[in-house]
């Protein structure tokens, strides 16, 4: 798990664990969705990919589901059936909804997953609604739950995080790129932790606290899927400079055209050498992107990156190694865990 592969390589397929933990889940989700009022129902329909605007049915990518398959696994791993991890799953999912809905308000992004957003679709104060009432709904899933008081302390716990992440996200947009008040990369880590790292460990985790696992073994999950949630990001943001298009259904240079300020921008500009110092002109003049790419990894920025995931990846495999686990749903969790990282690079 401590090696990248290059920007070169092709799709993976999705694992198959994937396949079956969203067939495990969806009935409980769709069945949650369905206890909502009609018109946020459809809204919530519209998000995961079920139906279009309207309520018509629809087969669209309503992402991959990872989330979930965490919350399976993580029960599983910990010696549970992987039922046990279904209403963590639910929780989750909608909460990472919630998240994205108001997420996609906040930063004004009109589409996902090629489809418009939410707001754009149905407009922001029915999009807004549309996520109360999602997070409403996990934590009454939780709540019905035999072992729901624990899960409800875990999601809100990790839902507090979450929001910090966002605002210091928020926060981080609106500093300069130079100067004592710049943002360094531990900054940037410690947001990446809060707002991707807290949900993905509690998804690790609340699947094995409902399942009764023994405390040790719920941290060490949630460990994990925080260690995880940097790498995710940090990967993530060398996509968002130098993926490929046809992958990422991102444009080339895409974040450096909306100036986003990610990790390997961040590595090269905290770096010694006129690379960085070039880069730091061009950032401030609002330059080329193609240039700014080129100068990120003179200054070392791509490199930093890559590494920077690898570390997380190994800490990953650390605090799964330090707990009894359950040894083929483990193996299982690690290559998914692997492949949330690797998945387009």
């Amino acid at each position: 798990m401590t090696a990248l592969p290059s920007m070169e390589r092709t799709r993976l397929p999705l694992p198959a664990v994937l396949a079956r933990s969203r067939a495990l889940v969806r009935p409980a989700l769709a069945e949650a969705v369905g206890r909502l009022h009609p018109w946020v129902a459809e809204m919530a329909g519209y998000s995961f990919g079920w139906c279009e605007v309207g309520g018509a049915p629809a087969v669209a990518s309503g992402g991959k589901g990872v989330r979930q398959a965490l919350a399976v696994l993580g029960a599983e791993a910990a010696g549970a059936p992987g039922r046990a991890g279904v209403a963590a799953a639910v929780a989750v999912e909608l909460v990472h909804t919630f998240s994205l809905l108001h997420d996609d308000i906040m930063d004004g992004d009109p589409t996902r997953r090629r489809r418009p957003t939410v707001w754009k679709a149905y407009g922001t104060g029915p999009a807004v609604l549309a996520g109360d009432a999602l997070f409403a709904l996990a934590v009454e899933t939780l709540a019905a739950h035999p072992s729901g008081a624990g899960g409800v302390r875990l999601l809100s716990g990790a839902l507090s995080e979450l929001v910090r992440g966002q605002a210091d996200d928020l926060l981080l947009a609106t500093r300069p790129w130079t100067g004592p008040g710049r943002v360094r990369p531990d900054a940037y880590r410690a947001m990446a932790e809060a707002k991707t790292g807290s949900l993905l460990g509690c998804a690790a985790a609340l699947g094995a606290a409902l399942g009764g696992a023994p405390p040790a073994t719920v941290g060490a999950l949630d460990l994990a899927g925080r260690h995880l949630g940097v790498a995710f990001q940090v990967a993530d943001d060398v996509l968002g400079i130098w993926g490929d298009p046809a992958v990422t259904g991102k444009p080339v240079h895409a974040d450096l055209r909306e100036r986003k300020k990610t990790f390997p921008v961040l590595a090269a500009l905290d770096s010694p050498g006129p690379a960085a110092r070039r880069l730091a002109v061009l950032l401030e003049s609002g330059g080329d992107p193609g240039e700014a790419a080129t100068l990120i990894e003179e200054a070392g920025g791509r490199t930093a990156a890559l590494a920077e995931a690898r570390r997380h990846l190994a800490a990953v495999e650390s605090a799964l190694a330090a707990v009894p686990l359950e040894a083929a749903s483990a193996g299982e969790l690690r290559s998914l865990l692997d492949f949330v990282v690797r998945r387009d690079l």
